[in-house]
């Protein structure tokens, strides 16, 4: 079963000629990857683009891929540097907020769509997922962007510290200084949910 393997046999099961592990990585990828992209950029158009230019860069190194990090650690790392190709042609203002010393920074990124709760909730339900949901968005938003970067990878990529500091090019006290930032910052912006 496809299921049970890990994402590095999958891709090795890929590697190999398997476009059915090809199909279970991008499945179960899709919606952390997706929204690692659109936290970052703040569009979702972007980002969707985006993230297939990721899938078609894993297609394009299939013949070379080795396990030598987890699969996560190496396709997160992917995405990131295809973040930074867009900012570097679309915005260099953008691109800055990337910078390993741009923890200081205060700027707000665009707010991105927030997906429907499932139709079987209450309207009551649905109000309340949309605004907690809104409230997380915004409070992400106004992390500067390292920080919210590395939150991002270790929310929704479940990346190690080890692996976000690789991911980012940088060191490992500054992603667990980064992390520790995000998360103080998003527990006071939303004391109220929690």
């Amino acid at each position: 079963m496809q299921a049970d393997l890990s994402d590095e046999r999958l891709m090795l099961a890929y590697r190999a000629g398997d476009a059915d592990a090809f199909t279970t990585l991008y499945r179960r990828y899709r919606g952390s990857l997706y929204r690692y992209l659109a936290q970052q950029c703040g569009d979702p158009a972007v980002a969707e683009e985006l993230y297939q230019e990721v899938w078609i860069k894993v297609v394009k190194a299939r013949a070379d891929y080795q396990p030598l990090a987890r699969f996560s650690t190496w396709v997160f790392r992917i995405a990131r540097h295809r973040l930074i190709d867009h900012y570097r042609k679309h915005s260099p203002q953008a691109l800055a907020q990337l910078a390993p010393n741009a923890d200081d920074q205060d700027q707000v990124d665009d707010l991105i769509a927030c997906l429907p709760a499932p139709g079987h909730e209450t309207p009551h339900a649905l109000h309340e997922r949309h605004h907690a949901a809104h409230r997380i968005n915004m409070a992400l938003a106004a992390l500067p962007p390292a920080q919210r970067e590395v939150f991002l990878l270790a929310e929704e990529g479940g990346l190690t510290l080890e692996e976000i500091a690789v991911a980012t090019d940088s060191g490992r006290e500054t992603t667990k200084s980064r992390l520790r930032y995000a998360l103080t910052k998003l527990r006071h912006s939303l004391q109220d949910l929690l």
